[in-house]
């Protein structure tokens, strides 16, 4: 009977599109709505750790696939505690380290691996060494994203054998997306300093704070990312277009950042992590003199505490 115990490396790079970490860097400020795109995961020429030769290699222009190497550090791979998982016959452990190129390693952030078949696996948020794990099926492909408040696109996909034991060590190099001066200038001077993400699809009924059903799924991915950064607490805001009487457009969009605050609630999250402020017609993102620029001010924003 065969008995390996595969370990492997992996570093590449991957896309932040929100919820700010811990550690802030300069480019924290970011309408993650306004991204273009992501990139695909960038291989490094060299992993980061100085382990023995082993490389990941991928195509950027086919696959955001990266090949795993044999490598002889990811059995004993820890943040600042023990490892809590070992590998099984069916399991492979994957160990995750997410470090920023300048400001070292990032803690508080939360991994989702994503299989075929829809299945979700989350690490905890990475600890003070960067670092989370998490065990998940082997002989499947996963999709990784950093779980986020703001969009999410798929960054990049690792394929785990389907050998027993495997240890996977992967480091993840954190990057966050900044928008180009003019989208900054745009939206003003509190948008190049506060990460706010306008939550793209959630609507409601003309002039009433009744949430539409086809916003749910945005949500939905607010709850997701709640659930999972357990120490991540927010603001949900309400915003209004200039047309008719401002104190009403500002009554309406708080019980809007109300309702979408009671939905979180309602969905298992603590309602001292959420708190909902509405702004009225007073930050529009886009001249009101246009039906398109109107709509556009029309939303509801949310941003990490």
């Amino acid at each position: 009977m065969r008995h390996f115990a595969p370990v492997t490396i992996l570093s590449l790079a991957l896309v932040a599109c929100g919820g700010a970490p811990p550690v802030k860097s300069p480019e924290a400020g970011t309408a993650a709505e306004e991204a273009p795109a992501l990139p695909t995961a960038e291989p490094e020429s060299q992993p980061i750790d100085a382990s023995p030769p082993a490389e990941a290699s991928a195509d950027a222009n086919t696959g955001k696939e990266f090949k795993l190497n044999a490598s002889d550090t990811a059995k004993g791979a820890h943040g600042a505690k023990a490892s809590k998982i070992a590998p099984t016959k069916t399991e492979a452990a994957m160990k995750f380290t997410v470090v920023d190129k300048e400001k070292g390693p990032i803690t508080g952030i939360v991994i989702s691996l994503t299989a075929p078949d829809g299945t979700k696996y989350y690490t905890e948020e990475t600890d003070s060494e960067g670092y989370a794990e998490v065990l998940v099926r082997a002989g499947q492909k996963y999709e990784v994203v950093y779980l986020s408040l703001g969009r999410k696109e798929i960054n990049a996909t690792v394929p785990v054998s389907d050998e027993p034991n495997q240890n996977i060590r992967l480091t993840l190099r954190y990057k966050r997306f900044t928008p180009a001066p003019a989208l900054l200038a745009k939206r003003g001077a509190a948008s190049a300093t506060e990460p706010r993400f306008v939550l793209q699809g959630v609507s409601f009924d003309t002039a009433k704070a009744t949430i539409r059903a086809e916003s749910f799924s945005r949500l939905d991915s607010v709850v997701e990312y709640m659930t999972h950064r357990k120490s991540a607490r927010i603001e949900i805001s309400g915003h209004t277009d200039n047309v008719g009487d401002a104190k009403a457009n500002k009554a309406l969009s708080v019980r809007r950042a109300q309702a979408c605050r009671d939905y979180l609630i309602s969905k298992g999250i603590e309602g001292s992590r959420i708190e909902f402020v509405g702004y009225g017609d007073e930050r529009p993102i886009a001249p009101n003199d246009t039906d398109a620029g109107r709509q556009e001010n029309r939303r509801i924003e949310a941003k990490e505490l």
